[in-house]
C-alpha cells in the first residue's frame, strides 16, 4: 500500500507540474498578444505622427518599421506557442488519466480492504456468539 501512496503523489505531482506549464505557457501567450497590440497602437501613433502609412514610402518612419518587425515576431512566437500549449494540454490530460487509473486501483483496493475487515469482524461476532450460546447451554 505504501508504494501505491508514493505512486498516487507522483502522479499528483506531476499533474500539478502540467497544470503550471499549460498556466506558463498561456500567460506567455497572452503577454506576446498584449504587446503586439501596443506596438499596433505605437505603429499607428508614429504614422499618425508622420502622415504616411504607405510602409514603401521613402519616407515611412523607422521606428514604425522596426515596431512591425518587433511585433510580427510576437506574433510569430505566440503562434508557436500555441502548439506547445496544445501537446502542454494533451500532456495534462493523459497524467490526469493516468492519476484517475492509480487513484481507482487505490479506491477499488481500499473498498476490497473493508469487505474482508467486515467479514472479519462479523465472523469474530459469530465466533463470540457461538461462544455465549455454548456457555448458556451448558449452564441448563
Amino acid at each position: 500500500m505504501k508504494s501505491r501512496d508514493t505512486l498516487i503523489r507522483l502522479k499528483r505531482f506531476q499533474v500539478d507540474e502540467k497544470r503550471r506549464q499549460v498556466a506558463q505557457i498561456e500567460t506567455m501567450i497572452a503577454e506576446f498578444e498584449r504587446m503586439a497590440s501596443d506596438l499596433d497602437r505605437e505603429i499607428l501613433h508614429e504614422q499618425e505622427k508622420a502622415g504616411i502609412h504607405d510602409v514603401g514610402h521613402y519616407a515611412y518612419p523607422t521606428y514604425a518599421k522596426a515596431a512591425m518587425t518587433r511585433r510580427d515576431n510576437l506574433k510569430r512566437s505566440a503562434d508557436e506557442l500555441v502548439g506547445q500549449l496544445t501537446d502542454a494540454q494533451d500532456a495534462l490530460a493523459e497524467a490526469f488519466e493516468e492519476l484517475k487509473k492509480v487513484e481507482l486501483l487505490e479506491e477499488r483496493d481500499a473498498s476490497r480492504e473493508r469487505v474482508a475487515e467486515g467479514a472479519r469482524e462479523q465472523a469474530e461476532m459469530d465466533r463470540i456468539a457461538l461462544t455465549i450460546r455454548r456457555g448458556e447451554a451448558r449452564a441448563y
